[in-house]
């Protein structure tokens, strides 16, 4: 299987997995670990800057793992801009997942802002991967900025309601493809089914937590994430069958048996 390639780094793992609603950070580390985790999220607003010890999560997530902070809970231009300068002040990390949410109760995010927050941090020097909406348009638009992966939504944030509009993901592929961008489908993922579906898709990854944070067996559902996306990309690597209307035969007709006992 090919590797994921984000602003020249190389991730041999496609499946990004975040940091919050574990049990506990212990049970969060045993995911990363039982998903073979490259790189893992963090909402900036909700990281304590003072923790010490154990109760840092920066000390439960291992060092090989590459951090993607995050601007989650920000719902304007100038908030969004002043968590990501800080997440890379406090991290060192010029990395930053830009969310803009647009709604408290759907958590849609803001196109307008956020293609105005992707497009100064940019020119600010930011890895940046927007959060967006499944709209090809802002897409395009924010491909234009210089964003460097786009990241839209398969269904609303943790409704796990799986991939709700496949055919706009495959335009929105296309976009990115012509831009020598990545694709990674972001929220809505709620069972290894949808995961494997999102990357048959054309998704060159998929970021998901509510999925294995809330399931029964956190660490048995990330291990089942990590198989369902590597499927997922092989399927789409290898290209499926076409789909028929009508049957068609597994074993050629000619040269059967006949009634007679004869080749047909």
């Amino acid at each position: 299987m090919s590797q994921l390639f984000i602003a020249g780094k190389a991730f041999s793992n496609r499946l990004i997995l975040g940091t919050g609603k574990y049990p506990d950070f212990e049970t969060m580390k045993s995911c990363y670990q039982a998903a073979g985790s490259e790189m893992v999220t963090l909402a900036v607003r909700r990281f304590d800057l003072g923790a010490m010890g154990e109760d840092n999560i920066l000390n439960w997530i291992p060092k090989d793992i590459h951090l993607l902070p995050n601007t989650a809970g920000c719902f304007t231009r100038e908030d969004t801009l002043r968590v990501a300068r800080l997440a890379r002040e406090a991290l060192n990390n010029p990395w930053i997942k830009v969310e803009v949410l647009g709604d408290k109760k759907s958590l849609y995010p803001d196109g307008e802002e956020t293609l105005t927050a992707c497009a100064e941090l940019v020119k600010d020097g930011f890895i940046v991967l927007p959060y967006i909406n499944a709209d090809p348009i802002l897409a395009r638009k924010l491909c234009d900025t210089g964003v460097h992966a786009v990241m839209p939504l398969g269904s609303a944030i943790g409704s796990g309601l799986g991939v709700q509009n496949p055919y706009v993901l495959i335009l929105i592929k296309e976009i990115c493809d012509s831009y020598k961008l990545p694709m990674i489908v972001d929220a809505g993922v709620g069972t290894a089914s949808d995961a494997t579906i999102a990357m048959e898709l054309g998704a060159d990854g998929v970021l998901l937590n509510t999925a294995v944070a809330e399931a029964g067996n956190p660490v048995l559902m990330a291990e089942a994430m990590d198989y369902a996306v590597k499927a997922g990309r092989l399927a789409f690597e290898s290209g499926r069958m076409p789909r028929r209307i009508y049957a068609q035969a597994s074993s050629p007709l000619a040269g059967i048996i006949g009634k007679n006992g004869s080749l047909v």
